[in-house]
């Protein structure tokens, strides 16, 4: 599983990785449902005396989820790597997945808006995404490398490779700006789907449909599809947008419509089942 670590940053000195973390507390059944982000049962001793010190309480930390910032970062420090680090964090949470950052080098969203560059959680978190969003553009892209475990993969079955519905823009392209990827993708020969996080002109969650709006594009599933362009080769959206995807069908990409609305486990498990039968059809239709 190859997560977005464009939106890390340093915060009250620690390194703070956002998508990895959301990850790993997801599998390893301890998310917190609530907000969507975060340990459950948290506790918030750390925020409230850093708030009575004075400090920058923009940016909240629950006393659990400090504890995994403070071991990466001192680990960080010693020089090992961020795939190091978090595959240990996930062993120590009992999760079996292989959960790999995007990269281990330094790559960072930045969110135009007019003439203001501000770094991504300054826009996402502290400034709640009120601004409008003129671009996006990636620090470090040019000599960041994607992870090397890509590499190191053994496959013995035709491989697939499926873009979640997270946000196109924001979590998913800082992936796919990686130098190389793309190529890596068309060598694996995978057969790759995408899944739209817009369900009938909305974003489920965060503000997708938002910055498509301001970037001149109908927030609508085809628009994501189109977004992917030849990348992909079959796209996965709801029900209620099936009739709205005819101009990438008509492009040779086959879209599946179902369910793509998870609101609980077994939402989700049905949703990822619609997808491997998905690309078994495709594969089908390779040989």
């Amino acid at each position: 599983m190859l997560v977005n670590t464009g939106d890390d940053f340093e915060h009250l000195g620690l390194h703070i990785s956002p998508d990895l973390d959301t990850v790993m507390y997801t599998l390893a059944g301890i998310a917190n449902p609530a907000t969507g982000w975060g340990v459950v049962g948290e506790t918030w001793n750390f925020m409230d005396q850093i708030d009575r010190l004075g400090g920058p309480t923009w940016f909240r930390l629950g006393d659990r989820d400090l504890a995994t910032h403070a071991v990466r970062t001192e680990r960080l420090k010693r020089g090992e790597t961020l795939s190091a680090v978090t595959a240990d964090l996930c062993r120590a949470l009992g999760i079996r997945a292989t959960v790999l950052p995007m990269t281990d080098d330094r790559l960072r969203t930045i969110v135009h808006s007019e003439e203001k560059r501000l770094a991504f959680q300054d826009y996402f978190v502290r400034m709640k995404c009120a601004v409008p969003v003129t671009k996006l553009s990636f620090d470090g892209e040019a000599s960041a490398r994607y992870n090397p475990a890509l590499d190191q993969l053994n496959v013995k079955e035709p491989l697939a490779i499926i873009i979640c519905p997270s946000n196109p823009y924001l979590s998913i392209d800082p992936i796919l700006a990686l130098p190389g990827l793309r190529d890596w993708i068309a060598r694996s020969g995978a057969v790759v789907i995408a899944v739209s996080p817009i369900i009938g002109g909305a974003a489920v969650r965060g503000p997708a449909a938002k910055i498509m709006r301001e970037l001149g594009l109908e927030p609508s599933a085809a628009a994501v599809g189109l977004h992917y362009g030849s990348l992909i080769d079959g796209f996965v959206v709801d029900d209620i947008d099936a009739a709205g995807t005819t101009e990438i069908a008509a492009s040779g990409r086959p879209v599946l419509s179902t369910q793509t609305l998870m609101r609980d486990a077994s939402d989700r498990i049905k949703l990822a089942s619609d997808c491997l039968a998905f690309v078994q059809d495709l594969l089908r239709q390779r040989s």
